[in-house]
């Protein structure tokens, strides 16, 4: 006895295609409606032109492929077993003995292969590809600032260049600052001479522009060298903070990292008692990724079955959409809530497909009886 038959490779090859068809349908709506269009606003800036918007867009596309899936699983799988309904093909099926727990192993052969898939997307394509893609963003917006994945990021106001290591964007109610950590500054004179360096713990902007804190600043003099030390000075610039904003909120956002330095992130906040709550919501999440996505469409495969004569496939097929979809929103709201009261994220991830099984097996069984 093979372990795959003719109506698994069947089955698989239906719902394969149909999760690619409704996958890169919704992957191309993502990137044309919230991804290109919003550029077009930002063309002009700089050397920022309609191609490197292109291009910057097509960069973004491995990570919305990967936030797109499972929803694209869910919806593709359930057209696949629809279509097989339609053409009375699961009639035939479950009238030579196949049983509604085969057919959904069929379905969920080609589902576990994506998900493989997405694993090393999410991990490896998607953030090296959004960070390369944010990397040509800032350098084209700004001609004087470039990203780097290691480097951090550096920027240029005449003879002064900035370098941070680190960066956000900090929002209180309706107002928002930039806060760039382990900042230096190098200040040179007109004749290439290097005049000073300064480091300091942050770089914040608000209503009254630029303020460094913790100021340790390092003068070089033709014939000596001075140090000086300062809580915090004020800092006379016109860069551009939007611009650094955007480029600090890209290249350090927890949700393009991949699990190995979101893994590092949380290491070095809980051993400086920072906040880590942001990277510990998006690591769990890589390692529940893959549950989820089976939960889901395991969850919604019990309303392509039930009555196959009825000609009610349709509605069976938009209520087992609904109802996994809306378990998904249930799940996001559940890792909010988490976030809120301090709870174990891996609870939270855990517990929505959990229920959403129990809740899929219950009904399966009472259909299967």
């Amino acid at each position: 006895m093979t372990l795959l038959r003719k109506h698994d490779v069947y089955v698989a090859r239906v719902v394969t295609v149909m999760v690619l068809a409704t996958w890169i349908v919704l992957t191309g709506l993502d990137t044309v409606m919230s991804g290109l269009l919003p550029e077009m606003d930002d063309i002009g800036q700089g050397s920022y032109g309609f191609v490197q918007a292109l291009t910057y867009v097509i960069y973004t596309i491995p990570r919305r492929a990967y936030v797109m899936f499972p929803t694209a699983a869910v919806i593709g799988s359930l057209m696949g077993l629809g279509q097989l309904a339609a053409t009375s093909e699961l009639i035939a099926m479950r009238a030579v003995g196949l049983s509604r727990t085969r057919i959904s192993v069929s379905v969920a052969l080609p589902l576990v292969a994506l998900t493989g898939l997405m694993i090393v997307n999410g991990e490896w394509i998607g953030p090296t590809a959004q960070r390369t893609g944010d990397a040509m963003r800032g350098a084209a917006l700004s001609n004087n600032m470039i990203l780097g994945r290691y480097s951090g990021l550096w920027a240029r106001e005449g003879d002064t260049f900035l370098h941070a290591q680190a960066g956000n964007e900090i929002r209180e109610g309706g107002s928002s600052r930039i806060q760039l950590q382990d900042v230096r500054l190098f200040e040179f004179a007109p004749d290439g001479r290097l005049e000073s360096v300064a480091h300091a713990q942050t770089a914040e902007h608000g209503a009254d522009g630029w303020r460094l804190r913790d100021v340790k600043r390092t003068w070089f003099e033709p014939r000596a060298v001075t140090r000086t030390e300062a809580i915090e000075e004020q800092w006379a610039s016109q860069l551009d903070a939007s611009t650094l904003a955007a480029s600090a909120s890209t290249i350090w956002r927890p949700r393009y990292m991949p699990s190995s330095e979101l893994r590092a992130g949380i290491d070095y906040r809980k051993r400086n008692q920072l906040d880590a709550s942001e990277f510990e919501e998006h690591y769990w999440g890589r390692w529940f990724y893959p549950l989820n996505v089976l939960a889901l469409c395991l969850a919604a495969i019990p309303f392509a079955f039930g009555s196959l004569r009825s000609g009610n496939a349709g509605k069976r097929l938009f209520i087992g959409v609904v109802f996994a979809l809306g378990f998904w929103l249930v799940q996001m709201q559940v890792v909010k809530l988490a976030a809120v009261y301090r709870l174990d994220y891996r609870l939270a991830y855990m517990i929505p497909p959990m229920v959403m099984l129990l809740a899929s097996w219950a009904l399966f069984r009472r259909r299967s009886g």
